[in-house]
């Protein structure tokens, strides 16, 4: 393990991460307040929203990909554990690699998670008024 690693771009699998939790939001969203044609329309909006959102990040990529220049070092060898060991740099400041993950998957997982968590009590409020 080298502890003296810096990088300046997240690991693919922090990439990873944060799609699974943008799916999880949108697909507990269809699955816990999908109740009316009128919730579907907004539902479908958001879910295009989201798709977009992911779709052109990973198109731009693609491309930067593709036409990189031979000098320049991509992250594709590294792995996650080294990646998390090392640090991250962010303007002008490092921070441990962890700490840069967590940064990122946070505030996803906080409204993924907190979005199921308040549909299942929709559901069980619901299930309770109309029985």
């Amino acid at each position: 393990m080298k502890r003296d690693l810096v990088f300046d771009e997240l690991h693919p699998k922090i990439y990873g991460a944060a799609v699974g939790l943008v799916a999880w939001f949108a697909l507990m969203a269809w699955a816990l307040f999908d109740r009316s044609s009128d919730v579907s329309v907004s539902l479908a909006l958001v879910t295009l929203l989201f798709v977009v959102a992911i779709l052109l990040p990973w198109t731009i990529s693609r491309v930067w990909r593709r036409y990189q220049m031979p000098y320049e070092r991509h992250l594709g060898a590294t792995s996650l554990h080294d990646w998390e060991a090392g640090e991250f740099t962010v303007w002008d400041a490092k921070l441990h690699g962890s700490h840069a993950a967590i940064d990122v998957l946070l505030p996803l997982a906080a409204v993924s998670f907190g979005l199921t968590a308040i549909g299942i009590v929709f559901v069980i409020v619901r299930a309770s008024v109309l029985s």
